[in-house]
């Protein structure tokens, strides 16, 4: 079913008007819609078209924050790990992290309490605990230069960012919601008085330029590096608040090591990197922590930053990088809370959500910082400041309500794709994983009734078919290319750029049929 008969018909009057398309934005319009407000969200750009997709893409307790004293963050991060373990199990998974211990860094002492106070802080747990290696006889080791004799390992887990923004937004949808992207919140004020007090807002379609006017008895400012900006700029409000702005950068090399495990290497300016199995056939490196200065947007990664994560690798490891072997590099600008911190690394991942109401009328809610582990209970948080406007509002759901395509037997995501081979055994063996760990269940949706691969229409590089990019049209909001190889996917990894101008050709067809 087409994405725009789900979705509440274009309406002038909200409840709410969610401003941003990331994963806090995306979180709260679906808790929001869930509970029954009516709810619009307005994303400029794509879904997860900048900081929420440029994560290391793990879903964790934080174990570095033990050491700023972030309980609270750890403990609430480290339930919010479990739970999306099992509300989305096709695109969050289970990873094992090898620490070694490096002499003269941090003690062997305090890496083992740090773990003890790791296994202990979440409530409920279901991955395995830490334990201490021997990296000389564990093949954990082998990839490893020989000084490295000692380690731990422990759990966490793994997650496709800008997927689960995406998922957020489905569900979103499919209670109620309506979600625009490509729209821009250009200006928005107060009218009226008490109990009809109300934002006017001008949203305007950025690809065609139209304009249109709504109404909403509360805004969340969920846009991210955009956060302060929106708040002083678009909405016209002072905020003592503020978001300090930190670039992390991350490269892709080709895969360093086998197994699946992951490796969180410490440095000697007390920083920590990952290195981390990504898609299949590379390694994913990051992340990086640079104070920010300037427009949030679009930015890349600096050649100190590349030579500095390469070097991170070659203290560690046997095979040495150089930034020639970079295939891929991507940069994101994190919206923290400013808490005075003086070094980028410490500043804090928690969240603040302010609330200025002007003595009670019409609210606005900004969110500052927060991460993408613990975005859902950021949105129950939000609802929680925002009910004393809504009186009527429902009470808080989604802590068991499981994300779209996630609804597998036992949140058992091999034994959903053990059926998905048998039942569509045309598939190549790569490509149902693919399409079983992007979509879940409703990977379904996509391969229908096809008996073979010429059945899903034009191929296109990476697998990638005509029935799929359709799907992505129709149910996913994606528009360009990019859209679909960066963001629904990971598959500009493995597209030339012929294939990615023959893929945005057929999307034009498309959109001009339409």
């Amino acid at each position: 079913m087409a994405a725009a008969t789900r979705q509440r018909e274009p309406s002038d009057a909200y409840d709410l008007l969610v401003v941003g398309g990331g994963i806090n934005g995306t979180g709260i319009a679906r808790d929001a819609a869930g509970r029954g407000l009516s709810v619009l969200l307005a994303e400029r750009g794509d879904l997860a078209g900048f900081t929420s997709s440029s994560s290391t893409k793990l879903i964790h307790g934080g174990l570095r924050y033990l050491e700023y004293y972030e309980f609270r963050l750890v403990r609430e991060a480290l339930a919010e790990r479990e739970r999306l373990l099992r509300l989305a199990p096709h695109v969050i998974w289970p990873l094992r992290f090898v620490l070694p211990h490096d002499e003269g860094l941090r003690p062997a002492w305090m890496l083992r309490l740090g773990l003890f106070l790791y296994d202990h802080l979440a409530r409920l747990r279901t991955l395995p605990g830490s334990e201490g290696i021997d990296l000389r006889k564990s093949a954990f080791g082998a990839p490893l230069q020989k000084r490295l004799t000692r380690g731990f390992v422990y759990s966490d887990c793994w997650v496709e960012d800008s997927r689960l923004v995406v998922l957020n937004a489905m569900d979103a949808r499919e209670r109620g919601a309506t979600v625009l992207t490509r729209t821009g919140v250009v200006s928005a004020r107060r009218e009226g008085q008490g109990e009809d007090a109300h934002w006017v807002a001008t949203l305007r379609d950025e690809r065609g330029g139209g304009e249109r006017t709504i109404r909403a008895k509360a805004v969340v400012n969920a846009a991210g590096p955009w956060v302060s900006a929106t708040l002083g700029g678009t909405l016209g409000i002072n905020s003592r608040a503020a978001v300090r702005l930190i670039k992390g950068s991350h490269i892709v090399v080709k895969r360093l090591f086998a197994g699946d495990q992951a490796y969180i290497l410490q440095q000697p300016d007390k920083r920590i990197i990952f290195a981390i199995p990504y898609e299949r056939d590379f390694t994913l490196i990051g992340t990086t922590d640079v104070p920010y200065d300037g427009e949030p947007g679009p930015v890349s990664i600096s050649q100190d930053e590349t030579d500095y994560l390469c070097g991170c690798i070659n203290r560690s490891f046997d095979t040495a990088i150089t930034p020639a072997d970079v295939v891929w590099s991507y940069s994101g600008v994190r919206p923290l809370y400013d808490d005075a911190a003086e070094n980028a690394s410490a500043v804090t991942r928690d969240y603040v959500l302010d609330v200025e109401d002007q003595g009670g009328r019409a609210a606005v809610l900004s969110v500052f910082g927060g991460k993408i582990t613990t975005y859902r209970r950021l949105a129950e948080h939000a609802l929680e400041k925002l009910k004393p406007y809504f009186p009527a509002l429902k009470k808080a759901w989604t802590g068991d309500a499981v994300l779209p395509g996630g609804a597998m037997q036992d949140a058992d995501f091999d034994q959903f794709l053990a059926k998905l081979e048998a039942e569509k055994p045309f598939l190549p063996e790569e490509t149902a994983r693919r399409l079983a760990r992007a979509y879940g269940t409703r990977a379904r949706d996509i391969v229908g009734t096809a008996q073979s691969l010429a059945d899903l229409g034009e191929a296109f590089e990476g697998g990638l078919t005509a029935a799929e990019v359709d799907y992505l049209r129709t149910e996913e909001w994606a528009v360009t290319a990019d859209d679909i190889l960066w963001r629904r996917s990971k598959l500009g990894l493995r597209t030339s750029p012929e294939g990615a101008a023959r893929l945005a050709a057929y999307l034009d067809r498309r959109a001009e049929a339409a």
